[in-house]
């Protein structure tokens, strides 16, 4: 909903609230807050609350460190007492320069430079995003070991599937956010979980799936397990995935929805699904943003290989589901939960925008199983972060879509990265060559 500042500080004296949150998101995703007592909340909604950014990944260095914490009103949240002991409120926060202006290594600022190209060529675009992870068990002092928290399968039940009750009350605590939930079910892999709710702009999406991560993590918590967004924590299993499907719209109709076509898809959504496709292997670099990101998307564990599009074919980066009419949509699969959602859609938006823009051409969708395929007829992503991000060097639209800020530090740091892990020396190196 849309608040005032009126009505905030009815709200926070009538629900005698303690203390404020005010959240925020580094370069990689990770949620940061400071936490202030509820007698400044004056002061923070004058936009006066200020912050040493100089230790946050991708923001500022030493000698131009202050920023300033900006809460977005609509994110006002009286946080449930399920979560938080205390009574306190949340607000998402926009991050500001000294001079007043927004500051551009903010992941929120660069997707609302992405939504506002979206809008001046006359659209609006939703996300529906499907965020997986896995449970594992505790140790003694709490801290997690690599045993699942069952042995279950693809939508298996109870006894079988362990972790009906947590999901249960991740879907209870994101309902009290203000969620719309629509499933959670067991998924493939032993351990692994999956909770799905509606669909949204982008900048409310992505805001959402920041706060379903940290309720998945404090809800299991509670469970006494440990839940990991680890693209692919266990060697020989499915990996998790955060498939997000995208929907755009003009004047309140779907520009993707085109009733005298054959398959009922758009020329605008094959060409935005084409431009897509074209910068696919420099997007990798954000959706797909560390080390173990390449080691799911492999071949047999239902991750996407290949760079091409299909109505069905799961063995695809992009699939279109049936639905059409208002609901058509098309579906990227490689992303996973690791990745930041603000830049993740970001990229996602502006090359799909480019290919509308250019008329891109986005090919016949392929019916084939392309796991099977041997030749090398179709491109496919990156096989490791390296080459993720060599594509990434040389991509004008995503280094513009980021802003120069942050594309250099985050190609600095995912390089620094990818060394640190080539000097790593592993268990398999080790039974694999000690004896020759």
């Amino acid at each position: 909903m849309t608040y005032t500042k009126e009505q905030i500080i009815q709200e926070v004296k009538e629900n005698n609230v303690e203390f404020l949150l005010l959240e925020f998101t580094d370069m990689y995703g990770d949620t940061k807050n400071v936490e202030l007592p509820a007698e400044e909340l004056e002061m923070v909604l004058d936009n006066e609350a200020m912050f040493d950014s100089s230790s946050i990944s991708g923001f500022s260095d030493i000698q131009e460190s202050d920023m300033y914490l900006v809460p977005d009103l609509d994110t006002f949240l009286l946080l449930p007492s399920l979560v938080d002991e205390d009574r306190s409120a949340r607000f998402i926060c926009d991050i500001y320069k000294p001079d007043g202006t927004p500051f551009e290594g903010d992941p929120r600022y660069i997707l609302k430079r992405a939504m506002k190209e979206a809008e001046d060529m006359g659209y609006t675009v939703n996300v529906g995003p499907e965020p997986e992870f896995f449970l594992f068990k505790l140790d003694k002092d709490g801290y997690p070991i690599r045993e699942m928290n069952d042995r279950g399968g693809y939508f298996d039940a109870s006894p079988k599937d362990k972790g009906d009750k947590v999901r249960r009350d991740i879907v209870r605590t994101l309902k009290k956010f203000g969620f719309e939930m629509e499933a959670s079910h067991h998924e493939v892999a032993m351990g692994q979980h999956e909770i799905n709710f509606r669909f949204d702009n982008m900048l409310k999406t992505a805001d959402n799936i920041q706060t379903f991560k940290n309720v998945v993590k404090d809800i299991a918590t509670n469970h006494d397990y440990h839940a990991t967004f680890m693209p692919k924590p266990i060697a020989g299993e499915n990996g998790s995935g955060m498939h997000a499907h995208l929907s755009l719209f003009r004047d309140g109709d779907s520009a993707f929805y085109d009733e005298d076509a054959q398959d009922g898809v758009s020329k605008t959504m094959k060409q935005f699904i084409a431009g897509i496709l074209h910068h696919a292997r420099a997007i990798a670099a954000i959706t797909n943003p560390n080390v173990n990101s390449y080691k799911r998307l492999v071949p047999g564990y239902e991750a996407p290989v290949s760079i091409a599009w299909s109505h069905s074919n799961r063995s695809c980066m992009v699939r279109v589901p049936t639905t059409r009419g208002q609901g058509t949509r098309f579906e990227v699969r490689n992303p996973d939960p690791t990745a930041n959602p603000y830049l993740t859609l970001a990229v996602l938006i502006q090359a799909g925008l480019e290919g509308i823009r250019n008329e891109y051409d986005a090919g016949e969708a392929e019916s084939r199983n392309l796991y099977e395929v041997e030749d090398d007829s179709v491109p496919t992503l990156p096989t490791n972060l390296k080459e993720a991000l060599s594509a990434l060097k040389k991509d004008e639209v995503l280094l513009k879509a980021l802003g120069d800020h942050t594309a250099n530090a985050y190609i600095e740091d995912k390089e620094d990265e990818w060394t640190q892990y080539s000097l790593q020396v592993s268990k398999w190196e080790i039974d694999k060559y000690m004896n020759k």
